[in-house]
């Protein structure tokens, strides 16, 4: 298995960094409504919720706001009518790319997406044609820094985990899991004092696919532009790194 796409690490890191959270904070509002709107507003039941809280937790979203994300989803808090959208694209040098997003208008959010694509080198694909090349899989992202004994004995300690892959950033490290699997390989990865950055259901790419460095760059340029859109959650792609 391959490993994230190039964007999918980077984004990785400019959160941490980035001073500016209203947008993080739009989006995983919207992430937390529509996971209590599919399966109710009990995270202990519903993992889908439980994942999105986490992910507001770790950008300190006040309590408050999350508690009221999930009454919107449940109906007690009136609001925009929310629902989840997927787009597959080709962008430059061919790579392929899923977008996860969630809007209240998908027409708008179509055009808008479309719009994007044909401004730096990607055009939108029919459905099916694009997906098949990924995997869906448990994702969780630590920070290497954290893992200071040796490669080997700490992949061995991921699998015995149940880590089912691992794949090394720079700076992170992504472990790779079955999707029923996820809750458990965190809790035992948490249990060994690692500390867990991000944790979430990701399309993963089969294979990535080498680009010249000016297709890279055209295609960073899209993807920095595509998650500006407030319709966008998440961008996936083969895109080496």
């Amino acid at each position: 298995m391959s490993g994230h796409s190039h964007w999918h690490s980077i984004k990785y890191q400019k959160g941490t960094a980035d001073a500016k959270k209203s947008k993080a904070f739009s989006k995983v509002t919207r992430q937390i409504a529509v996971a209590a709107r599919e399966s109710g507003g009990d995270p202990v039941t519903n993992s889908k919720l439980r994942l999105a809280i986490e992910q507001a937790k770790l950008l300190n979203m006040p309590s408050d706001n999350i508690e009221r994300a999930i009454k919107r989803g449940t109906g007690e808090v009136e609001g925009a009518k929310l629902e989840t959208v997927t787009f597959e694209a080709y962008g430059p040098g061919g790579i392929a790319i899923i977008i996860e997003g969630i809007t209240d208008n998908k027409n708008r959010a179509l055009g808008e997406i479309k719009q994007i694509l044909n401004q730096y080198e990607g055009k939108l694909a029919e459905g099916g044609s694009v997906k098949w090349l990924f995997e869906r899989k448990g994702v969780i992202t630590t920070d290497r820094e954290q893992l200071t004994r040796d490669k080997e004995e700490i992949e061995l300690k991921l699998i015995e985990a149940g880590a089912e892959d691992i794949f090394w950033h720079n700076n992170t490290i992504d472990i790779y899991a079955k999707i029923g699997d996820l809750e458990s390989v965190k809790k035992n990865l948490e249990g060994q004092n690692i500390k867990i950055e991000n944790a979430s259901l990701d399309w993963v790419a089969k294979e990535q696919i080498s680009v010249s460095e000016k297709e890279k760059e055209v295609a960073q340029k899209l993807f920095e532009v595509l998650d500006e859109s407030e319709s966008v959650q998440e961008i996936y792609s083969n895109l080496k790194e």
